[in-house]
């Protein structure tokens, strides 16, 4: 096969001309002899020293687990078409179908994502006090822990411990956008810290509050790890800490019950001061629920609230989205 002989050195800017010519043959790989790199191409490139040699062809690389992984063909259409990637960890969300399966599903996320090293599957919905679910182990290292990186931050958590959804970080970007520095921020519901690390980077200061030991545990890891002393974290209920903090921006990222604590957050925001609330919506009608609950509180409390902002931050379940609305409480 012909091939184009050029010094080490100067590989990577003659790949680029070659690609550019439309000239570097596919399918097969570049190799080394000594102190050069050989190409492989179509035909003869003017300004190039040319040889004839033999090249590897390259193996495709399938692009999803569902191309490699061993299942009955009737159940195929069943494969979920996703699944969250924190850190180095998979967990993926099976139907009763599948589970027996799962062992063969994690070897094959394996083989194709060389990059995650431990699979799991969602053993049940998250529920309790700590928004924890079951994990069921399908491949790989039988550990947890893990470091997800996110927005330029680095978080360290315990999957099985804290609540945590990777499918937010375009969301929590957003917020920190909005975020003006000098200002304090109260984290209602902070998990291991994805939005008080972030948002550290511009505020002067921000009060990171969750009843999870195991989420304050991490929390005060990642405040280390990403050297953002201006996070305070509390361990705690919110109840007993809202009214105590005055903060020019609140986050409310406790999407299934954040309408049970619109009081405590409006008690613990300046006036003209923002609260970014989250919650669940069915897609006929997104907001109208929330709204009016909003509303309700800040009359209760004597407030007025105006409406910034309303969209939906991810799906959630079939016909289900989770919502994020931006209101401004004037006291």
């Amino acid at each position: 096969m012909l091939a184009v002989k050029v010094p080490k050195r100067e590989a990577e800017k003659v790949r680029r001309k070659l690609i550019e010519l439309d000239v570097l043959a596919k399918g097969y790989s570049p190799k080394r002899e000594g102190n050069f790199v050989l190409f492989p191409v179509t035909g003869p490139v003017e300004g190039f020293e040319l040889i004839e040699t033999e090249f590897k062809k390259t193996e495709r690389r399938p692009h999803s687990y569902r191309e490699v992984v061993e299942v009955p063909d009737e159940i195929k259409p069943l494969l979920p078409s996703s699944f969250d990637i924190i850190g180095d960890i998979a967990i993926i969300e099976l139907p009763e179908e599948l589970m027996e399966y799962g062992k063969a599903i994690g070897e094959a996320i394996l083989k194709v994502h060389r990059h995650i090293k431990a699979i799991f599957a969602k053993g049940s919905k998250v529920s309790g006090e700590y928004r924890v679910r079951e994990l069921i182990h399908l491949a790989g290292e039988k550990r947890t822990e893990t470091l997800h990186r996110e927005n330029g931050i680095r978080l360290k958590l315990d999957v099985s411990k804290v609540y945590f959804s990777p499918r937010l970080a375009t969301e929590r970007m957003r917020v920190f956008e909005k975020t003006q520095p000098g200002e304090i921020v109260f984290d209602m519901f902070a998990g291991v810290g994805p939005y008080s690390v972030l948002l550290a980077k511009k505020a002067k200061l921000v009060f990171a509050c969750d009843i999870n030991p195991w989420a304050i545990r991490c929390l005060e890891e990642n405040i280390k790890l990403n050297k953002t002393p201006n996070v305070v974290p509390i361990l705690g209920d919110v109840r007993k800490v809202a009214g105590q903090i005055k903060a020019d921006r609140v986050i409310m990222n406790l999407p299934k019950f954040a309408d049970k604590f619109l009081k405590e957050a409006m008690m613990s925001v300046k006036s003209g001061g923002i609260v970014h609330y989250y919650g669940f919506g069915p897609e006929e009608d997104l907001f109208s629920e929330h709204e009016r609950k909003i509303k309700d509180v800040a009359r209760e409390l004597g407030f007025k609230v105006e409406f910034l902002d309303e969209r939906r931050a991810r799906p959630y379940a079939p016909r289900q989205f989770n919502i994020a609305i931006d209101f401004r409480v004037w006291k």
